[in-house]
Protein backbone atom coordinates (compact mmCIF):
# COMPACT_ATOMS: atom_id res chain seq x y z
CA UNK A 1 0.00 0.00 0.00
CA UNK A 2 1.07 3.49 -0.72
CA UNK A 3 1.47 6.07 1.81
CA UNK A 4 -0.52 9.04 1.14
CA UNK A 5 1.45 11.69 -0.11
CA UNK A 6 -0.80 14.69 2.05
CA UNK A 7 1.00 13.40 5.46
CA UNK A 8 4.28 15.47 5.67
CA UNK A 9 4.23 16.87 9.23
CA UNK A 10 7.15 19.01 10.41
CA UNK A 11 9.74 16.98 12.33
CA UNK A 12 10.61 18.19 15.66
CA UNK A 13 7.14 20.30 16.35
CA UNK A 14 4.50 19.30 18.27
CA UNK A 15 1.30 19.09 16.42
CA UNK A 16 -2.49 19.54 18.33
CA UNK A 17 -4.39 16.47 17.27
CA UNK A 18 -7.60 16.71 19.52
CA UNK A 19 -7.21 18.26 23.27
CA UNK A 20 -4.58 16.62 25.40
CA UNK A 21 -2.91 15.15 23.17
CA UNK A 22 -0.25 16.29 20.67
CA UNK A 23 2.09 14.37 18.15
CA UNK A 24 5.88 15.16 17.33
CA UNK A 25 7.74 13.16 14.36
CA UNK A 26 11.18 11.88 15.23
CA UNK A 27 13.71 12.80 12.19
CA UNK A 28 13.98 9.07 11.21
CA UNK A 29 12.26 8.67 7.85
CA UNK A 30 13.28 5.60 6.12
CA UNK A 31 11.40 2.88 4.02
CA UNK A 32 10.76 1.27 7.08
CA UNK A 33 9.40 4.12 9.86
CA UNK A 34 7.47 6.49 6.55
CA UNK A 35 8.05 10.12 7.81
CA UNK A 36 9.31 9.08 11.04
CA UNK A 37 8.72 7.73 14.26
CA UNK A 38 5.32 9.54 16.06
CA UNK A 39 5.72 10.31 19.36
CA UNK A 40 3.04 11.11 21.63
CA UNK A 41 2.74 13.61 24.04
CA UNK A 42 -0.62 12.33 25.95
CA UNK A 43 -2.49 15.18 28.53
CA UNK A 44 -2.25 18.48 30.06
CA UNK A 45 -0.24 19.09 33.57
CA UNK A 46 0.90 15.46 34.29
CA UNK A 47 2.41 14.62 30.66
CA UNK A 48 2.64 11.01 29.47
CA UNK A 49 5.28 10.75 26.80
CA UNK A 50 3.97 7.38 24.25
CA UNK A 51 7.27 6.19 22.25
CA UNK A 52 10.14 8.26 23.21
CA UNK A 53 11.37 7.02 20.04
CA UNK A 54 15.08 6.75 18.40
CA UNK A 55 18.69 7.59 20.30
CA UNK A 56 18.21 11.10 18.70
CA UNK A 57 19.69 13.98 20.77
CA UNK A 58 17.52 16.26 18.72
CA UNK A 59 14.55 14.75 19.29
CA UNK A 60 14.93 14.29 22.81
CA UNK A 61 15.65 18.00 22.91
CA UNK A 62 11.87 18.80 20.75
CA UNK A 63 10.16 16.57 23.27
CA UNK A 64 11.40 18.40 26.69
CA UNK A 65 11.14 21.97 24.60
CA UNK A 66 6.90 20.50 24.22
CA UNK A 67 6.40 21.45 27.59
CA UNK A 68 4.56 24.17 28.79
CA UNK A 69 4.64 25.77 32.25
CA UNK A 70 3.08 23.70 34.79
CA UNK A 71 3.80 20.54 32.80
CA UNK A 72 6.12 17.47 33.71
CA UNK A 73 6.47 13.75 32.12
CA UNK A 74 5.01 11.92 34.58
CA UNK A 75 5.27 8.32 32.57
CA UNK A 76 7.40 7.21 29.96
CA UNK A 77 5.36 4.83 28.07
CA UNK A 78 7.29 1.56 25.14
CA UNK A 79 4.69 0.24 22.80
CA UNK A 80 7.72 -1.80 21.91
CA UNK A 81 11.16 -2.29 21.84
CA UNK A 82 12.16 -1.38 18.43
CA UNK A 83 15.01 0.99 17.84
CA UNK A 84 12.78 3.23 16.34
CA UNK A 85 10.37 3.39 19.38
CA UNK A 86 12.50 2.60 22.34
CA UNK A 87 15.78 4.21 23.03
CA UNK A 88 14.98 7.47 23.71
CA UNK A 89 13.56 5.87 27.16
CA UNK A 90 16.46 5.68 29.18
CA UNK A 91 17.77 9.58 28.13
CA UNK A 92 14.40 10.96 28.63
CA UNK A 93 13.70 9.08 32.26
CA UNK A 94 17.19 10.65 33.31
CA UNK A 95 16.46 14.12 32.39
CA UNK A 96 12.73 14.07 34.10
CA UNK A 97 12.59 11.51 36.43
CA UNK A 98 9.48 9.70 35.21
CA UNK A 99 9.73 5.68 34.97
CA UNK A 100 9.81 3.60 31.79
CA UNK A 101 6.39 1.54 31.59
CA UNK A 102 6.42 -1.53 29.16
CA UNK A 103 5.25 -4.96 28.82
CA UNK A 104 8.93 -6.32 29.33
CA UNK A 105 12.03 -6.35 27.67
CA UNK A 106 12.87 -7.40 24.11
CA UNK A 107 11.73 -11.13 24.65
CA UNK A 108 8.71 -10.50 26.59
CA UNK A 109 5.59 -12.17 25.09
CA UNK A 110 7.49 -14.18 22.38
CA UNK A 111 5.11 -17.06 21.75
CA UNK A 112 6.36 -20.39 22.88
CA UNK A 113 6.65 -21.63 18.92
CA UNK A 114 8.67 -18.62 17.84
CA UNK A 115 10.73 -19.51 20.81
CA UNK A 116 11.40 -22.87 19.47
CA UNK A 117 11.96 -21.50 16.25
CA UNK A 118 14.46 -19.18 17.96
CA UNK A 119 16.46 -22.17 19.34
CA UNK A 120 15.88 -24.45 16.62
CA UNK A 121 18.97 -22.52 14.32
CA UNK A 122 19.42 -20.04 12.36
CA UNK A 123 16.50 -17.75 11.42
CA UNK A 124 17.58 -14.48 10.70
CA UNK A 125 14.88 -11.64 11.69
CA UNK A 126 15.73 -9.54 14.88
CA UNK A 127 15.51 -6.50 12.76
CA UNK A 128 15.99 -3.14 15.00
CA UNK A 129 15.79 -4.88 18.20
CA UNK A 130 17.04 -2.96 21.11
CA UNK A 131 18.56 -5.81 22.93
CA UNK A 132 19.30 -2.99 25.94
CA UNK A 133 15.75 -2.02 26.46
CA UNK A 134 14.55 -2.68 29.63
CA UNK A 135 11.60 -1.09 31.78
CA UNK A 136 11.56 0.25 35.18
CA UNK A 137 7.71 -0.84 35.48
CA UNK A 138 6.31 -3.63 33.84
CA UNK A 139 2.41 -3.33 32.50
CA UNK A 140 0.65 -6.45 32.25
CA UNK A 141 -2.57 -6.31 29.48
CA UNK A 142 -5.61 -5.03 30.96
CA UNK A 143 -3.92 -2.80 33.12
CA UNK A 144 -5.33 0.94 33.70
CA UNK A 145 -2.36 3.41 33.75
CA UNK A 146 -3.48 6.58 34.91
CA UNK A 147 -2.32 10.52 35.15
CA UNK A 148 -4.02 14.10 35.72
CA UNK A 149 -7.00 13.75 33.33
CA UNK A 150 -6.11 11.21 31.69
CA UNK A 151 -6.61 6.94 31.77
CA UNK A 152 -4.73 4.47 29.19
CA UNK A 153 -5.67 0.47 29.12
CA UNK A 154 -3.45 -1.55 28.46
CA UNK A 155 -4.07 -4.11 25.12
CA UNK A 156 -1.53 -6.83 24.75
CA UNK A 157 -1.23 -7.11 21.22
CA UNK A 158 1.90 -9.38 19.91
CA UNK A 159 2.56 -10.33 16.63
CA UNK A 160 4.70 -7.60 14.66
CA UNK A 161 6.55 -7.90 18.18
CA UNK A 162 6.03 -10.40 21.35
CA UNK A 163 6.12 -6.89 23.77
CA UNK A 164 3.80 -4.91 21.55
CA UNK A 165 1.04 -3.36 23.30
CA UNK A 166 -1.66 -1.12 22.26
CA UNK A 167 -2.86 1.74 24.68
CA UNK A 168 -6.50 2.16 24.43
CA UNK A 169 -8.05 5.91 25.54
CA UNK A 170 -11.58 6.01 25.87
CA UNK A 171 -12.47 5.55 22.36
CA UNK A 172 -9.17 6.12 20.63
CA UNK A 173 -6.38 3.49 20.83
CA UNK A 174 -2.34 4.22 20.12
CA UNK A 175 -2.00 1.24 17.93
CA UNK A 176 1.87 1.55 17.20
CA UNK A 177 2.97 -0.83 14.54
CA UNK A 178 -0.13 -2.86 14.93
CA UNK A 179 -2.30 -0.95 12.97
CA UNK A 180 -1.02 1.75 10.70
CA UNK A 181 -2.25 3.69 7.82
CA UNK A 182 0.30 4.13 5.44
CA UNK A 183 1.46 0.61 5.25
CA UNK A 184 0.74 -2.93 6.88
CA UNK A 185 2.83 -3.90 9.60
CA UNK A 186 6.16 -6.15 9.50
CA UNK A 187 5.80 -9.61 10.80
CA UNK A 188 9.00 -11.24 10.90
CA UNK A 189 10.05 -14.55 12.78
CA UNK A 190 10.75 -15.13 15.19
CA UNK A 191 10.63 -11.74 16.64
CA UNK A 192 7.20 -11.27 14.37
CA UNK A 193 4.56 -14.06 14.94
CA UNK A 194 1.77 -13.80 12.56
CA UNK A 195 -0.35 -16.34 14.03
CA UNK A 196 -0.59 -13.75 17.64
CA UNK A 197 -0.71 -11.15 14.82
CA UNK A 198 -4.05 -12.08 13.61
CA UNK A 199 -5.11 -12.57 16.92
CA UNK A 200 -4.22 -9.35 18.02
CA UNK A 201 -6.11 -8.36 14.97
CA UNK A 202 -9.54 -10.07 16.19
CA UNK A 203 -9.25 -8.43 19.60
CA UNK A 204 -9.04 -5.00 18.47
CA UNK A 205 -12.18 -5.83 16.17
CA UNK A 206 -13.58 -6.78 19.04
CA UNK A 207 -14.44 -3.07 19.89
CA UNK A 208 -16.04 0.63 18.35
CA UNK A 209 -13.26 3.00 18.04
CA UNK A 210 -13.78 6.48 16.78
CA UNK A 211 -9.69 6.63 15.54
CA UNK A 212 -6.07 5.04 15.81
CA UNK A 213 -2.98 7.02 16.28
CA UNK A 214 -0.50 4.65 14.88
CA UNK A 215 3.50 4.44 15.10
CA UNK A 216 4.10 6.21 11.79
CA UNK A 217 1.83 7.99 9.52
CA UNK A 218 -1.32 10.10 10.39
CA UNK A 219 -3.76 8.84 12.57
CA UNK A 220 -6.64 6.25 10.87
CA UNK A 221 -9.90 7.56 10.97
CA UNK A 222 -11.82 4.52 10.05
CA UNK A 223 -10.17 2.20 12.22
CA UNK A 224 -12.97 -0.63 12.02
CA UNK A 225 -12.53 -0.73 8.18
CA UNK A 226 -8.59 -0.42 8.49
CA UNK A 227 -8.58 -3.77 10.89
CA UNK A 228 -10.91 -5.01 8.34
CA UNK A 229 -8.42 -4.69 5.43
CA UNK A 230 -5.40 -5.88 7.12
CA UNK A 231 -7.26 -8.92 8.15
CA UNK A 232 -8.30 -9.12 4.56
CA UNK A 233 -5.04 -8.76 2.92
CA UNK A 234 -3.38 -10.89 5.05
CA UNK A 235 -5.56 -13.88 4.48
CA UNK A 236 -5.33 -12.82 0.46
CA UNK A 237 -1.47 -13.47 0.98
CA UNK A 238 -2.10 -16.85 2.43
CA UNK A 239 -3.79 -17.54 -0.65
CA UNK A 240 -1.43 -16.16 -2.52
CA UNK A 241 0.99 -18.10 -0.57
CA UNK A 242 -0.51 -21.21 -1.40
CA UNK A 243 -1.27 -20.69 -5.27
CA UNK A 244 2.74 -20.25 -5.63
CA UNK A 245 3.34 -23.57 -4.07
CA UNK A 246 1.09 -25.78 -6.06
CA UNK A 247 4.12 -25.05 -8.89
CA UNK A 248 6.44 -26.94 -6.19
CA UNK A 249 8.33 -26.11 -2.99
CA UNK A 250 9.66 -22.89 -2.68
CA UNK A 251 11.51 -20.62 0.12
CA UNK A 252 10.37 -17.89 1.49
CA UNK A 253 12.97 -15.34 -0.88
CA UNK A 254 11.12 -16.85 -3.93
CA UNK A 255 8.22 -16.73 -3.20
CA UNK A 256 8.30 -13.00 -2.11
CA UNK A 257 9.88 -12.24 -5.57
CA UNK A 258 6.83 -13.29 -7.12
CA UNK A 259 3.68 -12.40 -4.88
CA UNK A 260 5.39 -9.29 -4.15
CA UNK A 261 6.28 -8.41 -7.81
CA UNK A 262 5.66 -4.70 -7.97
CA UNK A 263 7.23 -4.27 -4.44
CA UNK A 264 10.23 -2.11 -4.48
CA UNK A 265 13.86 -4.02 -4.17
CA UNK A 266 14.27 -2.32 -0.83
CA UNK A 267 11.52 -3.74 0.69
CA UNK A 268 11.53 -7.38 -0.72
CA UNK A 269 13.72 -8.15 2.44
CA UNK A 270 10.73 -7.11 4.75
CA UNK A 271 8.38 -9.01 2.02
CA UNK A 272 10.21 -12.15 2.51
CA UNK A 273 10.18 -11.63 6.32
CA UNK A 274 6.27 -11.47 5.96
CA UNK A 275 6.12 -14.24 3.50
CA UNK A 276 8.27 -16.44 5.81
CA UNK A 277 6.08 -15.63 8.71
CA UNK A 278 2.81 -17.10 6.40
CA UNK A 279 4.82 -20.07 6.00
CA UNK A 280 5.28 -21.17 9.86
CA UNK A 281 1.61 -20.00 10.34
CA UNK A 282 0.69 -22.26 7.55
CA UNK A 283 2.53 -25.12 8.77
CA UNK A 284 1.10 -24.63 12.48
CA UNK A 285 -2.00 -25.32 10.47
CA UNK A 286 -1.04 -28.38 8.74
CA UNK A 287 -1.41 -26.94 5.31
CA UNK A 288 1.95 -26.74 4.35
CA UNK A 289 5.40 -29.05 5.18
CA UNK A 290 8.89 -28.05 5.31
CA UNK A 291 11.22 -29.67 2.82
CA UNK A 292 14.33 -28.65 4.31
CA UNK A 293 15.64 -28.00 7.59
CA UNK A 294 13.93 -25.26 9.81
CA UNK A 295 16.07 -22.12 8.63
CA UNK A 296 15.12 -18.58 6.93
CA UNK A 297 15.94 -20.40 3.59
CA UNK A 298 14.00 -23.29 4.10
CA UNK A 299 11.78 -24.66 1.57
CA UNK A 300 8.06 -25.23 2.09
CA UNK A 301 5.94 -27.78 0.08
CA UNK A 302 1.98 -27.94 0.40
CA UNK A 303 0.32 -31.12 2.07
Amino acid sequence: MLPPDDFNPPVGVAEELEPGLRRIVAPNPSPMTYRGTNTYLLGGRDIAVIDPGPASPAHLEAILAALTPGQRISHILVTHSHLDHSPLARPLAERTGAPVLAFGGPLAGRSAIMERLAQSGPMGGGEGIDHDFAPDITLADGEHITGAGWSLEVLHTPGHLGNHVSLGWGDACFTADHVMGWASSLVSPPDGDLTDFMASCARLQARDWRVFYPGHGAAVESPNARLDWLVSHRLSREAAIVQALRDGPADAATLAARIYADTPAALLPAATRNVLAHLVDLTQKSMVALQDDLQADARFRLL
